[in-house]
C-alpha cells in the first residue's frame, strides 16, 4: 500500500494480431513494475491465441480478445469465430472499452497502433481521458522505414492522437539504432512528450523450460535457431538445415525453435529432415526461450524487437537473418546494430548458397559479444519505465481520476 492508501492500476492495450512480439514485450514490462511496486496490478488486453501458455506474475493477468489475422492483401479476417471482420473489430472494441470501464486504470499503455486496431481503442481513449487517466504510446525501436511509416499514419490519421490524445510517448530503443517519427513533422510539444527508453532488458525465466532439452545437446554449447512465432520463419529454417546436411560436422549442435505459428505441414516436413541429422535437433515451441538464449552459445534469428533484446541481455553473438516485407523493421534494425558492431547480418537472396551459411555458422561462437560495444543505456529500459511510472503515479490525481478512481484502498 502507498503513502495515499490506495493500489494502482496500469491497463495495457496489445492488439496481437501474429506473432508474439507484441504480448512478449508488454508481459515484460508488465512483470517488471509489479516487481519493483507493490502497490500496481497490470491487466493485458491481447488477442493472442497462445496467451495462455505463458505464466504470469502475482497482479499480472489478462483478458483475451477475439483473435484477428492479417492477410497477405493487408486485410484482416477473424482468427476463429466465424463471423465479418467488422463484427469481430466491434466484439473487440466493445469488450475493450467495457474491460477499461470496470478496470479504471490510472495508466493505458497502448502498443505501437495509436487507435488501436482499426481505431478499436478510440472509444476507450476518450473514456479515460475523460476520467483523468494517464495515456501512453508505447513504440518499438523501429517500426519501419520512417516515411513509409509517416505515410502509413498519415491515411491512418494517427497523428492527431499524438498531439491531442496522449500524454507521453516511449520509444523503447535509442536513436543510435532508429527514430521512428523522424519522417513526421511533430509540433515542439508533442515531440517533448517522446521519451527513448532504451532496450528491455530480459532475464532467465524463473519457471524453467516447459519440456527438458533433447539428451545430447542438455549439457553442450549449441546454437540456437529462433523464428519468433515462426509463421514466416521456414525460410531461416530450411537455410540452416540445408547447411548442416552439406556439412554435419559443423563444430556446434543447433537447436531449431520453429515457432507455434508455422504451418503445420512446413514444421512436419522439417522435423523429418531434422531426424536425419545427428548433430540437429528441434522444439515447436518453449514459452520459456530466455532460457534458452542463456545456454547457447551463439543466436541465428530473423532480428525481431524481442529476440534483439534477449541478445543484447544475454550478450551473444547473433546472425541475423532480417526479413524485409512486409516492413523493413527486420532489415533496418539488423543493419544499423551490424554497423554499431552488436550483431553480424546476413541477407537471403534468391539462392541462399548452404555453403555460405555453413561458412557463417561455423564462424558465429568466435564473434564478438554486443558486449564489446560500448553504447550508454543500451539496455535501461525497463529502469527508465519504471522511474517514469514512479513519476506519473507521484503526481496528485486530477478531479477526474479523484471521482472515478478514489474509491479504491
Amino acid at each position: 500500500m502507498n503513502r495515499r492508501g490506495r493500489q494502482y492500476r496500469l491497463l495495457i492495450y496489445s492488439h496481437d494480431s501474429f506473432g508474439l512480439g507484441h504480448l512478449r514485450r508488454c508481459r515484460t514490462i508488465a512483470h517488471a513494475l509489479v516487481g519493483r511496486r507493490a502497490d500496481i496490478s497490470v491487466l493485458i488486453l491481447s488477442g493472442s491465441p497462445i496467451i495462455g501458455s505463458f505464466s504470469f506474475r502475482s497482479r499480472v493477468d489478462f483478458v483475451r480478445i477475439p483473435g484477428v489475422i492479417k492477410l497477405r492483401r493487408g486485410d484482416y479476417t477473424s482468427l476463429n469465430l466465424e463471423i465479418g471482420i467488422d463484427e469481430v473489430l466491434a466484439l473487440r472494441a466493445s469488450i475493450i472499452r467495457h474491460t477499461a470501464e470496470a478496470f479504471a486504470p490510472d495508466l493505458f499503455l497502448v502498443d505501437k497502433e495509436p487507435w488501436g486496431l482499426r481505431g478499436e481503442v478510440r472509444d476507450t481513449l476518450g473514456l479515460l481521458k475523460a476520467r483523468g487517466a494517464r495515456l501512453v504510446l508505447g513504440l518499438r525501436d523501429v517500426m519501419d522505414e520512417p516515411k513509409r511509416l509517416a505515410i502509413e499514419w498519415r491515411r491512418k490519421r494517427a497523428v492527431p492522437a499524438l498531439s491531442d490524445v496522449y500524454d507521453d510517448i516511449w520509444i523503447y530503443g535509442l536513436p543510435q539504432i532508429c527514430e521512428p517519427l523522424s519522417a513526421i513533422e511533430l509540433s515542439p510539444d508533442t515531440a517533448a512528450k517522446i521519451s527513448y527508453t532504451g532496450y528491455l532488458r530480459r532475464t532467465p525465466s524463473p519457471t524453467g523450460l516447459a519440456q527438458p532439452l533433447p539428451a545430447p545437446i542438455a549439457d553442450q554449447p549449441y546454437l540456437l535457431v529462433t523464428t519468433g512465432g515462426g509463421g514466416d520463419g521456414a525460410l531461416i529454417v530450411d537455410w540452416v538445415l540445408r547447411a548442416y546436411e552439406i556439412a554435419p560436422e559443423l563444430p556446434y549442435p543447433a537447436l531449431l525453435v520453429l515457432g507455434p505459428f508455422m504451418r503445420s505441414t512446413l514444421q512436419a516436413g522439417f522435423l523429418a529432415r531434422v531426424e536425419r541429422l545427428k548433430n540437429v535437433f528441434a522444439i515447436t515451441f518453449d514459452a520459456a526461450v530466455e532460457n534458452l538464449m542463456a545456454n547457447a552459445a551463439g543466436i541465428v534469428a530473423m532480428g525481431g524487437y524481442n529476440t534483439f533484446c534477449e541478445i543484447l541481455s544475454f550478450d551473444k553473438p547473433a546472425l541475423i537473418v532480417p526479413r524485409t516485407t512486409p516492413r523493413m523493421e527486420q532489415l533496418l534494425r539488423a543493419s544499423q546494430a551490424e554497423a554499431l558492431g552488436l550483431v553480424s547480418m546476413l541477407i537471403a537472396d534468391r539462392d541462399r548458397p548452404a555453403e555460405t551459411m555453413a561458412a557463417r555458422l561455423a564462424r558465429l561462437p568466435d564473434q564478438p559479444k554486443p558486449s564489446t560495444v560500448r553504447l550508454p543505456a543500451l539496455l535501461d529500459g525497463l529502469s527508465v519505465i519504471e522511474e517514469m511510472v514512479d513519476a506519473i503515479l507521484l503526481e496528485p490525481p486530477s478531479a477526474a481520476r479523484v471521482a472515478f478512481g478514489g474509491r479504491r484502498g
